[in-house]
């Protein structure tokens, strides 16, 4: 099964471009105020123009409540939403079911326990993605730039019986071919790792990661795209 690339919290028209041209599958915007890379709708609007059909694209909302993700709908029509906060399997579900748009839920991970967490989502999100659980009292959910020990998903797909998660946390250009081979990940999500500083994202981080994800790939005998 090819790599999936998912380039997160873009927010200007170069970072956009980079990882469309440098052949990311999936391109993330965040709603969400606390966060040095959330973005105004109109803004987002904009971005998603770039696209031009190929990359899907997400929206990243932590713990939202209907009205917010009605906007998003309307003003975006984003291909995914990805649910970044505490929401349950109930509240998943139930989003779903409302808006007709597939889910991607980000699962925090610091030990063994939570990979069981994680099951419980598993037929309930259309993908999932693991990232590294964030200190605590920290202000994000997720883009900390933190990793989690990649040994403990080590055979996730077989676990959840399915290819469709992402792995997450503290990746960058220089440690994504590692943690491909480690954890056996079908994809790969990236924030930080391709910035500057917070929420700064660098043209050349991007494509030094997916030219790392694609060598990966490459090494590992895998087709070369896919969403």
């Amino acid at each position: 099964m090819p790599l999936t690339v998912k380039i997160c919290g873009l927010t200007t028209q170069e970072s956009v471009r980079a990882a469309v041209d440098g052949g990311a599958e999936m391109v993330g915007f965040v709603f969400f105020a606390k966060s040095p890379r959330n973005l105004a709708l109109h803004k987002a609007r904009e971005l998603s123009a770039l696209l031009a059909g190929r990359a899907q694209k997400v929206a990243l909302v932590v713990d939202p409540e209907d009205v917010q993700i009605e906007e998003i709908v309307q003003e975006l029509r984003p291909d995914w939403l990805q649910l970044h906060g505490a929401e349950s399997p109930e509240r998943v579900a139930d989003l779903r079911k409302k808006f007709g748009i597939p889910i991607l839920k980000a699962i925090g991970v610091a030990e063994p326990e939570d990979l069981a967490r994680a099951d419980a989502y598993s037929g309930v999100a259309d993908r999932l993605l693991l990232d590294a659980k964030p200190p605590k009292g920290g202000g994000l959910p997720g883009g900390n730039g933190l990793a989690f020990d990649w040994t403990l998903a080590k055979g996730f797909s077989a676990r959840t019986g399915s290819a469709n998660w992402l792995l997450s946390g503290g990746l960058s250009p220089d440690n994504v071919g590692q943690a491909i081979g480690l954890t056996g990940a079908p994809g790969v999500d990236v924030s930080s790792g391709v910035e500057d500083s917070p929420g700064k994202k660098s043209v050349e981080k991007i494509r030094a990661f997916i030219a790392a994800v694609r060598h990966a790939q490459d090494q590992l005998g895998l087709a070369t795209r896919s969403v």
